[in-house]
């Protein structure tokens, strides 16, 4: 006896198509709000998880399978589970962004926190008598909200301009690129004050500490840079976005994989700056 074909071609509550359009639901609820209303900000907080749900469906939908019990994997296959008053059961959103943040190059760790963080206020809102978005500053969640949408968005194959319309999608672009901005500024200011530390101490005590911070950087696993504070040796990690590709010159083979920054630290003057929003627009690149 062969055996038997999917009911269905994907699992309509996991549906990916179906989610995105539950989400672009909840994103017109938002908008019927301004942004500094609590309100505007729980519809989004809505509207994420669900876009973080679609684009790991995009991927397949078994992905979202709770796999305690394997009734929600054949059911994500498409398949009717023979079992009683069956209801399909998911991940938590948490095991979602850790999916997402290895199966898509540009949804960063940043990324995944701020929505872990953006969700917890959601629960606390609707689950406590917290009013976790009362007064919330729209500098706090408005930029972070607008990328996370915008790269979730890019994999499901729309455009920030598809989700908010053409207007807010031209002002979601100016908020992020102020956001980047207030970001550098703030990077630049550290990186100041840090130096002026640094340049304040004896030179002997300086050229002990890069010698420390030289031999240190070259015993970590990390891309070794020059500190834009003190100069000496220092470490700057990040999450690959390619392959590695090898080449072959002579008897030399070089492998190299593009990277994107999210973490720099020095030793020698203490500098730490994480996060890809504080090092993108600062003299950190990674190859």
């Amino acid at each position: 006896m062969s055996p038997s074909r999917p009911t269905a071609p994907t699992a309509g509550a996991w549906d990916s198509a179906a989610l995105l359009k539950k989400a672009q639901r909840y994103i017109e609820e938002m908008q019927e709000h301004s942004h500094s209303d609590w309100k505007a900000v729980l519809w989004s907080s809505l509207a994420l998880e669900l876009l973080a749900r679609a684009a790991l469906s995009k991927f397949n939908p078994a992905l979202l399978a709770d796999v305690t019990s394997w009734h929600n994997l054949s059911y994500a296959l498409g398949y009717t589970p023979k079992v009683a008053k069956f209801l399909p059961k998911s991940i938590g959103l948490a095991d979602v962004l850790i999916r997402l943040d290895e199966l898509l190059p540009d949804f960063d760790e940043e990324l995944r926190k701020f929505c872990l963080i953006h969700a917890g206020g959601r629960n606390a809102e609707l689950h406590s008598a917290e009013m976790a978005f009362e007064g919330a500053s729209t500098s706090a969640w408005l930029p972070s909200f607008y990328r996370s949408c915008e790269v979730l968005g890019k994999s499901l194959g729309i455009s920030l301009k598809d989700l908010f319309g053409d207007d807010e999608a031209k002002s979601a672009k100016k908020v992020m690129a102020a956001a980047k901005d207030a970001a550098a500024n703030s990077v630049r200011g550290s990186i100041n004050a840090h130096k002026t530390v640094w340049d304040g101490k004896p030179e002997r005590e300086r050229t002990k500490l890069a010698s420390q911070a030289e031999v240190w950087a070259r015993r970590q696993d990390g891309h070794v840079v020059n500190c834009p504070a003190c100069a000496s040796k220092a470490l700057l990690h990040g999450d690959p976005i390619t392959e590695p590709k090898k080449t072959i010159k002579g008897d030399l083979i070089t492998e190299t994989q593009t990277c994107l920054p999210t973490k720099f630290q020095c030793v020698a003057c203490n500098l730490k700056i994480s996060g890809l929003s504080q090092l993108e627009r600062n003299p950190f690149r990674l190859c």
